[in-house]
């Protein structure tokens, strides 16, 4: 399975969190399933450090590499179905994550169940 890690779930899967659900856990721990961190992640990320709002390892891209995520950045795919995506949800990031995921095909791994009314699969 290709699975895409929200931003929250990139985070608490990184500092081993118990935030993470175990189902969420385990699949992201299966070692057959494809685990995808989104440049729009690493984005949001960046600016709530800056601002002071969150603590993230200092090297994020190293972080993910061992922890074994592939680390994919967004492209003219994700800018063609984010343009066509209804505004369920208003959070830019939210929704360069539910483009992402479409584009890929992937399970988006998060807590936020409402973003399955854009027919993402969802997993927690």
């Amino acid at each position: 399975m290709k699975l895409l890690l929200d931003t929250h779930a990139v985070i608490w899967a990184l500092e081993d969190s118990p935030r993470l659900s175990r189902r969420a856990r385990s699949s992201v721990e299966d070692a057959r399933n494809e685990v995808i961190v989104s440049a729009a992640s690493a984005i949001e990320i960046a600016i709530k450090i800056a601002l002071g709002r969150l603590r993230a390892p200092e090297d994020l891209a190293a972080a993910c590499e061992d922890a074994g995520f592939v680390r994919k950045g967004l492209g003219f795919d994700e800018a063609a179905v984010l343009r066509s995506l209804p505004w369920h949800h208003r959070d830019p990031f939210d929704r360069l994550l539910i483009a992402h995921a479409i584009a890929e095909r992937a399970t988006l791994v998060t807590r936020d169940r409402e973003l399955a009314a854009y027919g993402v699969s969802v997993l927690w």
